[in-house]
């Protein structure tokens, strides 16, 4: 199957195609000049649009993704010729500290690194705490944000080189959800992890507003399994943990754990 026909084969969007290519010349690449090439940050449906492709294309090693440490949201992708057994030097960590009682939220701290002509596939994760922020990033950035990222908005901030290991990854808020419902169809799900109705959910659904395991989902009756990770712009995130027990009344218990 030639390059084409394996990312018509995955691509869902037009948008998708320039992703894709891009993904296969980085392969291509490692395995015409046998020395590592990766990818620029990808979102978790990017991600997952990658693995197909390759899965299509028979590669299922000799790649890594990597966004610095191990529940990062934004990665890339290393591919690894025969004599390399893992990337090095392919991420930078950056903290950027806020003056005084300043704080910055993820948007203004993303807001300021565009404003400087950062594109976003250059930024991976951005972990926000109280009196500062770690950024991963694309290495041949980091010595222009030393010297040029002081500011976000009004908050001035100073910004240092850090390990790997010093990166420090908030906490996020975790809510267990138990419920019962009928069916696994998307829309049931969708209405127990976010305590509304099923018509709501179903409108957020048609909407495209509900995502399944980071790819877009507009079908109600879409089935979801253990493991599976819904997202509701503006509701949140929630992972399946447990739906195969059922009730005494048998429905099926749903175990859920909500971020957000």
């Amino acid at each position: 199957m030639d390059k084409n026909e394996l990312i018509a084969r995955v691509a869902r969007e037009p948008e998708d195609r320039l992703l894709l290519a891009r993904v296969l010349d980085k392969y291509q690449q490692t395995e015409r000049k046998c020395v590592p090439a990766s990818t620029g940050f990808l979102s978790p449906r990017e991600q997952q649009l990658a693995v197909a492709l390759l899965n299509s294309a028979g590669v299922r090693e000799g790649y890594v993704l990597d966004g610095g440490y191990g529940e990062a949201e934004r990665k890339i992708i290393t591919f690894l010729p025969d004599w390399c057994t893992e990337p090095e030097g392919e991420l930078a960590f950056l903290r950027a500290s806020f003056h005084g009682s300043d704080s910055a939220t993820h948007r203004d701290l993303l807001g300021s690194l565009m404003g400087l002509g950062i594109t976003r596939e250059r930024v991976g994760d951005i972990l926000v705490s109280p009196h500062a922020a770690d950024v991963v990033v694309a290495p041949s950035l980091t010595g222009f944000l030393l010297g040029e990222w002081t500011s976000a908005g009004r908050v001035r901030l100073t910004v240092t080189e850090i390990a790997r290991e010093e990166l420090v990854k908030p906490e996020e808020k975790v809510t267990q959800v138990s419920d019962t419902v009928s069916s696994l169809r998307l829309d049931a799900v969708v209405a127990a992890a976010f305590a509304m109705s099923r018509g709501k959910a179903a409108e957020l659904i048609t909407g495209g507003r509900v995502s399944l395991d980071h790819l877009p989902c507009e079908k109600t009756d879409k089935s979801v399994g253990e493991g599976s990770i819904i997202t509701a712009r503006g509701f949140g995130r929630a992972v399946v943990r447990e739906c195969s027990r059922l009730s005494k009344k048998g429905r099926i218990i749903l175990v859920m754990d909500r971020y957000g």
